[in-house]
């Protein structure tokens, strides 16, 4: 994992975005996540130099590969065992690569997970369905949505 420190500039340009955008269909969280997953694109880019396209098949392109990013917040570290997730719904994404951040809900501090190819992740993950609980969490949280999960621990530092 790489922990990265967002900047007030990176939260403010995601704030704007996000208000751009308003809510999308489907949105887990009513459109309150769209901030942080616009900060997890820029973190992502900025760090692997890539090119922004935000389309809805994937977020960046470096040296053909097409990217999506998925975020999630958090109120902790993340450990090794908690999942990064793809929305039973997104698995038609015409995207090569997944990447995975967590960001700390106050915007304090970011992790870039590291990533895999959609291959691999479907090939690995496991489908957990909407209210099933999630076992890699000790405080009994319900999946929201069918979602695809896989551990962190078995993504690669940098896939691309």
């Amino acid at each position: 994992m790489i922990e990265v420190i967002p900047t007030k500039k990176q939260i403010s340009i995601a704030k704007r975005k996000s208000k751009e955008m308003g809510v999308l269909n489907n949105s887990i969280t009513d459109g309150k996540g769209n901030v942080y997953g616009f900060l997890g694109e820029l973190l992502v880019n900025e760090y692997i130099g890539g090119k922004s396209k935000n389309t809805y098949d994937y977020d960046i392109v470096k040296d053909n590969i097409k990217i999506d990013v998925k975020t999630k917040t958090c109120t902790s570290p993340p450990q090794p065992h908690y999942y990064c997730s793809v929305a039973a719904y997104n698995i038609r994404q015409k995207c090569d690569v997944y990447f995975f951040v967590r960001i700390m809900e106050d915007f304090s501090r970011a992790w870039i997970l590291g990533g895999c190819s959609k291959d691999y992740f479907y090939k690995h993950a496991q489908l957990n369905k909407k209210g099933t609980i999630d076992e890699s969490s000790s405080y009994k949280w319900r999946f929201k949505a069918d979602c695809y999960n896989l551990p962190i621990s078995k993504l690669k530092k940098i896939p691309i």
